[in-house]
């Protein structure tokens, strides 16, 4: 990538100048006062960050990946505790003052946030957002300067028309776009130590592939660190030149990015490559015999070739049932809304999911998933042509009969932490639509929340947390527990698992799995992990720019794709071995460079 910052050379030579140890820390460990007691999110953890290096923090959700790098830069709530020593350029960070946390902030240490629907102010436009970053550590920036910086920036992380996003709200942008205008505002001042967490999460893989390929071009460029949290052990491979990793909130192990790939030590780790899924296997073919064994030998860890099978059984019988989800040259409009004029966002969808079937939908943020999957429960009109849910023509239903629709569907939203009510305890969320529907009250609603958090494999205590008291993954679990309540007849899963570490995602596959062969019910499954998607569905369908490209069964996508966008989709997707993806991003780029010498 070409440097765009304009002063990226004299950076570089600053950075140079300085010592090679950007990051240290000794004896962090990092507590939260809850009713009268401290509990440990982080114990003892050494590390040290050097220039120029990518260091990978993973775990599963709640190991304390996150809490300990927001206590780097002061970001805890009130009831947390920090102790230990954090030194940035050989400068004691732990016990400064607020003043100086803020001036660090942005400038010398950026972070890009998990989610970014909450990290983003939602009042401001992201042009305001990203330009108001670029004044506060530049005062004598312009604002004309500073705009045409920003819209740089947003080109810079492919966000579409990025003229027009500068005027956008976050809420009019998709879960993709968000993440890529909280980059845009991360990277704006070229940061000396970047914290990525889970920088990834909400993107398809095309933008990942370049997303990853601007971070590494920027801790390049300007030999700058980056500490990178993730559960994506494909964007490790990727990116990644140390690993550590962690469980309940110590360090299990660490080492080199091979090191930590091809020989782990400890069985934590072993379990968690071992939970995986890897493009164009759907199971582990090649894992080390050893880690097979300790996998059949513990059943808390599913074995991924047990889900692909089964997938691959019943789709010989879904065809034969009738369709629960119909589009028929559908065509979805969204309206005008102040400054942004009305679109199409779809048009001329022909497609069909049977009852017991999973219809993997991919494609790049903003090519019109999440769309069908909002228009499938008529939380969006229908332009043209005709929708049939659950037996009723949406096309022409009344509200009335929209109501008695979403009582058999169900939704996952992609962003966990906007669709949970942020005042309400998640038991009473899971519960609530048990409690609408009648279906349960008193005691009995009490059982059936406790078994729907037993299924997501979340404590029970955990009923009366709200949600801000949760990772990520854990929201997500709620989400999920809250759209299986009623045993829907179609249940639309808009990016489940994208916040799901792979353990969880592994155990929450064969869930989504074990219930639908038991309530055969119709899943439309939005995602931009193709690895996902190749394990659990039975056929699929790609999207891109609003229209159908490609339809059909798992291995005739992915792999025997005729459409070029397809290619390149498949072509973009990380795969969790060193190796194996410096081949894949070697290739990608020879294939991008011939489209673009044929364009």
């Amino acid at each position: 990538m070409t440097d765009t910052t304009g002063i990226g050379a004299e950076i570089a030579a600053s950075h140079r100048a300085l010592p090679e140890r950007i990051l240290e820390v000794q004896n962090l460990g990092v507590e939260f006062w809850v009713e009268g007691e401290f509990y440990p999110a982080a114990i003892d953890m050494n590390y040290v960050v050097r220039r120029g290096e990518v260091l990978a923090i993973v775990g599963e959700s709640g190991s304390g990946k996150s809490t300990s790098s927001m206590a780097l830069l002061g970001l805890l709530p009130e009831n947390a505790r920090v102790t230990g020593s954090i030194k940035l350029l050989e400068r004691e960070l732990r016990g400064v003052d607020d003043s100086t946390l803020r001036a660090l902030r942005g400038n010398e240490i950026a972070v890009i946030f998990q989610e970014p629907m909450t990290a983003l102010n939602p009042v401001y436009t992201i042009g305001f957002q990203i330009v108001e970053a670029l004044r506060s550590h530049n005062g004598s920036l312009a604002p004309s300067e500073a705009k045409a910086r920003a819209v740089e920036l947003l080109s810079l992380v492919e966000m579409p028309n990025p003229e027009q996003s500068f005027d956008k709200y976050p809420h009019q942008l998709s879960g993709g776009q968000r993440q890529r205008a909280m980059i845009a505002q991360s990277i704006s001042c070229d940061p000396l130590l970047l914290i990525a967490d889970e920088p990834t999460t909400a993107l398809d893989v095309t933008v990942q592939a370049e997303i990853l390929d601007l971070l590494r071009n920027l801790h390049k460029r300007l030999d700058s660190a980056i500490i990178l949290i993730t559960h994506d052990m494909g964007v490790v491979a990727d990116l990644a030149d140390r690993i550590l990793v962690m469980k309940s909130g110590e360090v299990v192990e660490s080492g080199t990015v091979d090191e930590i790939f091809h020989a782990p030590q400890h069985p934590y780790t072993q379990q968690l490559l071992a939970a995986v899924p890897h493009l164009g296997l759907g199971v582990l073919e090649e894992a080390d015999a050893s880690v097979v064994e300790l996998i059949a030998e513990d059943p808390a860890v599913p074995v991924i070739a047990q889900i692909r099978e089964r997938a691959s059984e019943a789709a010989e019988d879904v065809d034969a049932k009738p369709p629960v989800l119909s589009f028929e040259d559908v065509a979805i409009d969204y309206p005008k809304r102040g400054r942004i004029p009305a679109f199409r966002a779809a048009e001329h969808i022909d497609l069909e999911i049977h009852a017991g079937e999973i219809l993997g939908l991919v494609g790049e943020s903003g090519s019109g998933k999440t769309t069908l999957g909002r228009a499938a429960i008529g939380l969006l009109p229908i332009a043209e042509g005709k929708l049939t849910a659950v037996g009723t023509d949406i096309s022409k239903a009344t509200q009335k009969d929209l109501r008695a629709i979403r009582r058999r569907t169900g939704i996952v939203f992609q962003d966990p932490a906007s669709s949970l009510n942020p005042r309400m305890p998640i038991g009473q969320s899971i519960g609530e639509p048990l409690l609408l529907a009648g279906e349960a009250k008193g005691k009995e609603l009490d059982r059936r929340v406790e078994t729907l958090l037993d299924q997501v494999e979340l404590p029970r205590s955990y009923r009366n947390r709200f949600p801000h008291e949760l990772s990520g993954g854990q929201r997500q679990r709620v989400g999920i527990a809250r759209a299986l309540a009623l045993a829907p007849e179609l249940l639309v899963a808009d990016e489940p698992t994208s916040a799901l570490d792979v353990s969880v995602q592994a155990r929450f596959l064969e869930l989504l799995q074990e219930i639908q062969g038991r309530l055969q019910f119709a899943c439309l499954f939005i995602s931009h992990d193709l690895a996902v998607v190749d394990i659990l569905a039975h056929r699929i369908a790609v999207m891109h720019l609003g229209k159908l490209v490609e339809t059909g069964t798992r291995d005739q996508i992915l792999r025997g794709a005729s459409d070029p966008y397809t290619q390149r989709l498949i072509a973009a997707v990380p795969v969790p071995d060193p190796e194996e993806q410096r081949i894949r991003r070697e290739a990608r780029a020879l294939l991008l460079e011939a489209e673009s010498s044929a364009g």
